[in-house]
């Protein structure tokens, strides 16, 4: 039996619903010599700002249990040297190339995504307005619905590709953030970005990290993305893309059945490399175990009613 792994968003046809997250997969090139990214829904860069950044200071990266601290800072090429080097390159491939783009002020965002207006070879944009590690922007527009709306309907007015909108965790309401955005024109949400945290050295009495705080990822932040997207997909109408702490075919399942309709692949590409095309090898070979000719109809499959212990169920 054949199952078919395509979803849309945006009136995009994904392949397969398993997408790599920003910050995790560098511009996608790095991952070419390991793996095919043809096989791939889709690549989230690594985020744009309209000018380089050098990022934060080291140590920037801090394990913690089931999970990881960065405050790498948005460190990045650039748009105009990501356009003039790595798209070219991207181009190549047969997979949906989903720019990240970030600013500390709403022009800086709309001056990214003209930039990329002019280039080919990209499928959307997805809107970063919810980084934890950054000192200007990021954050304060994401957890802001009344913020939110109003980037997400700038960037929308000039856009001439699908704006997916990144949210933030550490929104005092996702939800009402995510509301806000589809009502000013958002294609897509993806959810959730980092949760901001902190790590200590007990014998300096200092943060491990040269900024104090930074964002926390990996299966840690897992329960709680899930539980955000199932919050935010019965909330909404468009489209949301589950990222968090997602390191198996089992994590990715229960994305899809809490209703993502893709999914990113983010810290787990650190361990593995290969992480991705194993977890989407694992999706085509649960769907023809179980005998389910789509993978669209386990979308948003969830049933709250409480689970039956063996026990009861005997009885």
């Amino acid at each position: 039996m054949s199952c078919d792994l395509s979803v849309e968003i945006a009136g995009l046809r994904f392949k397969n619903p398993i997408l790599t997250a920003s910050g995790t997969f560098g511009y996608g090139l790095e991952f070419a010599e390991w793996l095919d990214l043809n096989r791939l829904g889709g690549i989230c860069t690594k985020g744009l700002s309209l000018e380089p950044l050098p990022g934060n200071p080291p140590p920037r990266i801090v394990e913690t249990h089931g999970g990881m601290l960065n405050a790498i800072g948005l460190q990045n090429i650039g748009v105009r040297a990501f356009i003039a080097e790595k798209l070219p390159r991207l181009r190549q491939f047969r997979t949906h190339i989903i720019v990240n783009v970030f600013g500390s002020s709403f022009d800086e965002y709309l001056q990214v995504i003209r930039l990329l207006d002019e280039a080919e070879g990209i499928a959307a944009y997805e809107l970063n307005i919810s980084c934890p590690n950054v000192t200007a922007g990021g954050m304060e527009f994401g957890t802001d619905p009344d913020q939110a709306a109003r980037l997400t309907e700038a960037c929308k007015r000039i856009a001439r590709r699908p704006i997916f909108v990144k949210l933030s965790p550490n929104a005092g309401d996702i939800v009402r953030v995510a509301r806000a955005v589809e009502a000013a024109g958002a294609d897509a949400l993806s959810a959730i970005n980092t949760i901001l945290g902190l790590s200590i050295d007990i014998y300096t009495r200092r943060p491990r990290l040269a900024t104090g705080m930074g964002g926390l990822s990996g299966p840690a932040l897992k329960p709680i993305a899930l539980r955000m997207v199932y919050q935010i997909a019965t909330a909404v109408r468009i489209p949301v893309i589950g990222v968090g702490g997602i390191t198996t075919v089992e994590d990715a399942l229960e994305f899809l059945i809490a209703g993502a309709t893709a999914v990113q692949i983010g810290t787990a590409n650190y361990a593995d490399p290969l992480i991705s095309i194993k977890i989407l090898e694992g999706l085509e070979h649960f769907l023809t175990q179980q005998g389910i000719a789509t993978v669209r109809s386990l979308i948003g499959s969830l049933r709250m009613e409480p689970c039956l212990t063996r026990s009861e169920t005997r009885a």
